[in-house]
């Protein structure tokens, strides 16, 4: 599932795009073909990203909600656009450019009243500056749930997904399976001032990378990651091989139905 900073940008670019320009809108698939009518013709006025969540508004209080889910995916291209492939759900097209969403978890128009039920059930997003992390810190500090999963529940923070759960606690050296209980008001500072950064430079790039300069692979004579994820790592994805900075093996586990990756060396067990 694309992480916070994709929406983020997804939201920049729709702006580029679209903003201030009457849109034709149309759901090739059918399934949006109603919402896509009552956006057809319509100025795009804002595109704002809270999480993994991204709205669109047409100059009323209404909202088009996206969420992309684990299938959803966008392709871009210049008009005049070509036939749709595929299950294109909506097609927007502007002055000079068209974006096409195919499989997303949602794709709706919500009325205010739905637009705030979502909001208030999001944790603090750290790509946003009204962020609040003393809010998700006191959801955290009352909880027996493993921070690891805390950061996963969209609830508590909105935006980080499996990629920087797992690097933003091994930059920290913090056991992912530390209780939220347990975790101390400066270990959760420590953690929220990584994740903004991380966040930001991962907006800015279109991917993740969370080593440090001296852990790069050119620093350390290393060969680059090979992945489709993309993005150097500590070790995500990087289950029986060693650690980049100790050497031991990094472990994997299921946790809340995702996989977990740790080095139990770098992140020893709390006491």
């Amino acid at each position: 599932m694309p992480e916070g900073h994709t929406i983020h940008r997804l939201a920049a670019e729709h702006l580029r795009m679209f903003a201030g320009h009457p849109v034709a809108a149309e759901s090739p698939q059918g399934r949006f073909a109603d919402g896509a009518r009552q956006v057809d013709g319509r100025t795009l006025r804002e595109a704002d990203a809270h999480g993994k969540h991204l709205l669109l508004g047409f100059g009323d209080e209404r909202r088009l909600h996206i969420h992309l889910g684990i299938y959803g995916t966008y392709t871009f291209g210049p008009v005049p656009a070509p036939a749709p492939v595929g299950m294109v759900r909506l097609r927007l097209a502007g002055p000079s450019e068209y974006a096409d969403l195919r499989g997303p978890n949602a794709c709706e128009l919500l009325e205010p009243g739905e637009i705030k039920l979502l909001l208030d059930r999001l944790g603090a997003d750290p790509l946003r500056e009204d962020a609040d992390p003393d809010q998700a810190y006191r959801r955290i500090s009352r909880s027996r749930t493993t921070i690891a999963a805390l950061l996963m529940d969209q609830t508590v923070v909105a935006g980080p997904g499996n990629v920087y759960r797992a690097e933003v606690l091994f930059r920290l050296g913090i056991d992912p399976l530390l209780p939220g209980r347990k975790v101390t008001p400066e270990q959760w500072a420590a953690i929220w001032a990584d994740l903004v950064p991380l966040m930001r430079e991962g907006v800015r790039l279109g991917r993740i990378d969370t080593v440090r300069p001296e852990h790069t692979p050119e620093a350390m004579g290393r060969p680059p990651r090979q992945d489709d994820h993309g993005g150097e790592v500590y070790v995500y994805r990087r289950a029986g091989m060693p650690c980049l900075l100790c050497g031991t093996e990094v472990r994997t586990q299921v946790l809340a139905g995702r996989n977990l990756f740790w080095c139990p060396a770098c992140q020893p067990p709390h006491a």
